[in-house]
């Protein structure tokens, strides 16, 4: 029988990359499982962009009692990422006026989310974690928590995520900004002090992110030429829909930050121009995974960070027509990919 359990940890005295400190940040997570008495069955989980601490939720068909990453075996970690919105210090945590954040909320980096979860880890008492798992920019997040010290790394799987990304990333991520930033009621990321929520600008950014995220072939088939009423088609109601479910959940300026965070990232800032040498000091047991019709991260730009790793890696490609989004509807495939590499 496995125990789930919700905490939040204070860490004093974080300095982000673009050298702001905290007095505090808090960092929330959750536990899934019994940590044993050696401390070597711990696995720790990396949220996408808009995931949470809630692994056996959002991916249900791969975390949990019985599944590759069983909760029933291992003792499971997730944690929420810093800028985030779901228990972490973020833009609506409290400032010292007594005021949010909001805009004077730091830029923050994929590996300042690693470095804060490498806090944590002392905290927990875990000396090295048995396998870090990641899938979009969570992928992001396991690479460079192996990379900051990989001996905190037995494994590490890496799902639908690249080293760096490129100038089409790129371009996605600022419409995403734009449509957020140009929402009137944004106010330059200081909403709730004023009491406004920019729903319109925060759901188009879901929209457009969405069709990154599925593939054309995918919607084409799904939802074709069809319509709802004289002027609205199916398909816009399935992205009405993402919309309004993203709105009534996330934060509109850690939306932002997280997608600027995954936009900038690159594992050679700070590290090598090279990108074999900037990852020679990441975890030396990885799987690496992409899905076909990946879009976002197209299987070449996943497979380009495989050739790069150091040591025994694995590189997976799960045939599926969804598109990136295949990291989390196709659970049987990527559980197969998980449970062999975990157990190896």
């Amino acid at each position: 029988m496995t125990t789930q359990s919700t905490s939040v940890e204070s860490i004093l005295g974080f300095t982000t990359d673009s050298g702001h400190t905290f007095g505090t940040v808090e960092i929330a997570y959750e536990t899934f499982g019994t940590l044993n008495a050696d401390r070597s069955n711990a696995i720790l989980i990396e949220h996408a962009l808009t995931g949470d601490t809630r692994a056996t939720e959002w991916w249900s068909g791969v975390v949990g009692p019985g599944q590759a990453i069983d909760t029933n075996e291992y003792f499971v970690v997730c944690a929420n990422a810093l800028g985030g919105c779901s228990g972490t210090t973020g833009p609506q945590s409290t400032f010292s006026d007594g005021l949010p954040y909001g805009s004077r909320f730091p830029t923050v980096t994929i590996r300042d989310m690693a470095r804060l979860e490498h806090n944590l880890t002392q905290i927990l008492g875990i000396e090295t974690w048995h396998a870090v798992v990641g899938g979009s920019m969570g992928g992001a997040r396991a690479l460079e928590f192996g990379l900051l010290d990989r001996r905190k790394t037995r494994k590490c799987a890496i799902i639908a995520a690249p080293a760096f990304a490129e100038a089409d990333q790129i371009a996605w991520a600022m419409m995403q900004e734009r449509a957020i930033e140009l929402d009137p009621d944004y106010c330059s990321g200081d909403y709730t002090a004023i009491g406004r929520f920019p729903t319109a600008g925060l759901g188009l950014a879901r929209q457009i992110a969405h069709l990154t995220y599925r593939n054309d072939a995918d919607l084409n088939q799904r939802f074709s030429r069809r319509r709802r009423a004289a002027d609205y088609y199916e398909v816009t109601s399935y992205l009405d829909h993402q919309a309004k479910k993203l709105t009534a959940r996330f934060d509109p300026h850690s939306y932002v930050l997280l997608t600027r965070a995954l936009r900038d990232h690159d594992v050679r800032t700070g590290r090598s121009a090279d990108l074999r040498t900037a990852l020679s000091e990441a975890c030396t047991d990885s799987l690496v995974v992409s899905v076909s019709s990946d879009r976002l991260f197209p299987p070449s730009q996943v497979e380009h960070l495989a050739r790069h790793l150091p040591g025994k890696v694995d590189h997976r490609v799960i045939d599926s027509p969804v598109g990136h989004d295949g990291f989390l509807t196709e659970a049987a495939a990527v559980s197969a990919a998980l449970r062999e590499f975990l157990t190896r």
